[in-house]
């Protein structure tokens, strides 16, 4: 996250309210999240969830409950169960699609959605691969 470019320091759970430039750093953001959320807690992401509106805001959110944990911001044990304890109802909203969510394979996908939903790629910036 740069904390530069958003107020308070997180970005909003929704890119559609950010200039073309933040949309690309947000959905990057959420690209490299989504990685570590389906490595960290073994979610059964499917490829194609950028497309899918409730999919990328459960997606969104569960990254930024679980950063407030990671960076300390929230030090409360009974939250952090309830986080895993809503993972199972959190896959729920990730079953729809084709294939497993495989970020080799699906990056390019990715990227040519981001561009369709009129994302600027900042000057320089290749992004994660």
């Amino acid at each position: 996250m740069n904390p530069d470019l958003v107020e308070g320091g997180r970005w909003p759970l929704d890119w559609r309210s950010l200039f073309p430039r933040e949309r690309w750093l947000w959905w990057e953001q959420l690209w490299m999240d989504v990685c570590a959320l389906r490595e960290r807690y073994r979610l059964a992401v499917r490829s194609g969830w950028w497309e899918d509106s409730i999919q990328v805001e459960a997606l969104a959110a569960l990254a930024a409950w679980a950063d407030r944990y990671d960076t300390g911001e929230w030090d409360d044990p009974p939250g952090k169960l309830a986080l895993l304890f809503e993972l199972e109802r959190i896959e729920g909203l990730l079953r729809e699609g084709g294939e497993p969510f495989h970020p080799a394979r699906d990056r390019e996908p990715f990227l040519a959605h981001v561009i369709a939903v009129g994302c600027h790629r900042p000057v320089g910036r290749d992004g994660p691969g």
